[in-house]
């Protein structure tokens, strides 16, 4: 069995909006509505489960009628932090067996092709997470102020899904949250779990600032 925990808790602060991110509507839909879609365009016969605020569930559900938006969905109550937003929505899942698909809700534009990899590789590997190479060069900077250039080929950028057998990574979330835990990955691989990287697409942005919705609303446009 497959499931998707789309993580949605964003509360729009670096975006300057009073609408929650994944509210803000991009051609005539909030963000987070447009990813459910990339998943359930992956498979009908997916469990999706929303992660959200609590006090945002009315909200939600008042969106919901006005675009008529008729995906089936699971709605979790989140807690403080992305962590522990994801261990509730890991408790929402009651089976053992199978691969869960960790997305952050504002990353609409992620590909199908993405999906099923992430799914396939996290079968047969344990996980899969989404990551891109570098185009920039970069520099590490070193205490005390002072920088020196670094290989970029050494390095990757993280994005998500981040999908994992579903047991071992609910065993991982039975840890303590630490302040190192940036994502799922970083849980997992804490617990001891090996990382596999999948290769992404850039276009799998996650929205997060003016810039980003400005991108966001020309690329839905152009498709």
């Amino acid at each position: 069995m497959e499931y998707a925990i789309i993580v949605a808790g964003g509360a729009g602060v670096r975006m300057g909006s009073e609408v929650p991110k994944q509210f803000i509507e991009i051609g005539g839909l909030p963000i987070v509505m447009h990813t459910i879609r990339r998943f359930r365009a992956y498979s009908e016969s997916l469990d999706i489960f929303l992660v959200l605020p609590e006090t945002q569930f009315q909200t939600w559900h008042q969106l919901c009628r006005k675009h008529n938006f008729e995906v089936v969905v699971q709605v979790v109550a989140g807690g403080a932090t992305r962590f522990q937003s994801v261990k509730n929505g890991l408790a929402a899942i009651a089976a053992e067996t199978g691969e869960v698909a960790i997305h952050d809700g504002v990353r609409p534009f992620v590909s199908i092709e993405t999906i099923r990899q992430s799914f396939e590789v996290a079968r047969q590997k344990g996980s899969a997470v989404a990551a891109v190479a570098l185009k920039d060069s970069i520099r590490q900077v070193l205490p005390g102020g002072a920088s020196q250039s670094a290989d970029r080929n050494h390095y990757r950028l993280v994005q998500t899904p981040q999908t994992f057998q579903v047991k071992l990574i609910k065993e991982a979330f039975k840890q303590p949250e630490q302040a190192f835990f940036t994502d799922d990955a970083s849980v997992a691989e804490a617990a001891g779990m090996p990382i596999e990287l999948i290769a992404d697409g850039y276009e799998n942005i996650k929205v997060t600032t003016p810039e980003d919705l400005r991108w966001a609303e020309f690329a839905l446009a152009k498709r």
